[in-house]
C-alpha cells in the first residue's frame, strides 16, 4: 500500500501487515501514520488524498467556529483509535478555500471520508470520538 508522508510528502510503500508497526518515511524518517490529525492545505491536499492507500477522513473547520474547537479533542481521540486503519486530517476552510470549494463545504465542522480521492460519505456537525470512529468504520469496511 502507498502512503504519502504528511511531513515531506514523499510516497512510501508499506506492506498491509506492517501498518500497525508505526512505519516511518523512507525520506525524512518521520512517522507516516501519526496518532494525531494532520494538516492538509490547498497545495498538498490532492497529492495526499489521491495517492494514499488508506481512507482519509477530513475535518473541514475554521478557528472562529465554536463547534469546531469543541470537537477538536474528540477528533484527535478518534485519530488515535483509528491509527493504521485511516488517516485523520484537518483542512482550515478559511486558509484553504480551494479545497473547501472543491467539496462544496457550506457548514462546519463537516467530516468527509475519502478513498483514493473519491468521496465515500460526509457528515456535518460536531461528533464525539466514539461516533466518529463508528461512522468511519461503517464507511470503510
Amino acid at each position: 500500500m502507498e502512503i504519502v508522508c504528511p511531513h515531506c510528502h514523499a510516497t512510501n510503500r508499506v506492506a498491509d501487515d506492517r501498518l500497525a508497526d508505526a512505519p516511518v518515511c523512507g525520506v525524512c524518517k518521520q512517522e507516516i501514520l501519526p496518532a494525531t490529525p494532520i494538516e492538509l492545505t490547498d497545495e498538498n491536499f490532492a497529492n495526499f488524498v489521491e495517492k494514499t492507500g488508506l481512507p482519509v477522513v477530513i475535518d473541514f473547520w475554521a478557528s472562529w467556529c465554536g463547534p469546531c474547537r469543541m470537537m477538536a479533542p474528540m477528533y484527535a481521540e478518534a485519530a488515535k483509535q483509528l491509527q493504521g486503519r485511516a488517516i485523520l486530517a484537518k483542512v482550515d476552510t478559511d486558509a484553504n478555500p480551494q479545497v473547501a470549494n472543491r467539496f462544496g463545504i457550506r457548514s462546519i465542522p463537516t467530516l468527509v471520508v475519502l478513498e483514493k480521492g473519491r468521496e465515500l460519505s460526509r457528515e456535518a456537525g460536531a461528533r464525539p470520538a466514539t461516533e466518529i470512529v463508528r461512522w468511519v468504520e461503517d464507511q470503510t469496511t
